[in-house]
């Protein structure tokens, strides 16, 4: 699995950076490609992160529910444990939000 991974990367990489030299020695071109790939860099790191914040929540929440129905009297203390666990978690896609937006805002799409 780790082998297949590795290919896919290494074939990714050599898509994208292969045709650089060409376009890079056209005269007229007025256009840069960061604007572009900040704006799927951004989607894409968006989306991965609230996914996995989603599915980390998600398990948070039914552990500490679990935890809770095995020993009511701890209720309390794991409510609280939770809560300040969802935050940090929540923090993840609140981190990459900003970074997001300041790759949108910083270099815009021209």
């Amino acid at each position: 699995m780790r082998l297949v991974f590795v290919l896919t990367v290494v074939a990714v990489a050599a898509v994208l950076a292969g045709p650089s030299g060409v376009w890079a020695a056209e005269a007229g071109a007025s256009g840069g490609w960061v604007g572009p790939f900040a704006v799927i860099a951004a989607g894409i790191g968006m989306a991965i992160a609230s996914g996995l914040c989603a599915l980390g929540q998600g398990r948070a929440t039914a552990s500490a529910v679990d935890a809770m129905a095995r020993q009511p009297g701890a209720a309390g203390r794991i409510q609280t444990a939770m809560i300040i666990g969802l935050a940090l978690i929540e923090s993840l896609a609140l981190y990459v939000f900003v970074i997001a937006a300041i790759l949108l805002f910083v270099q815009p799409v021209k």
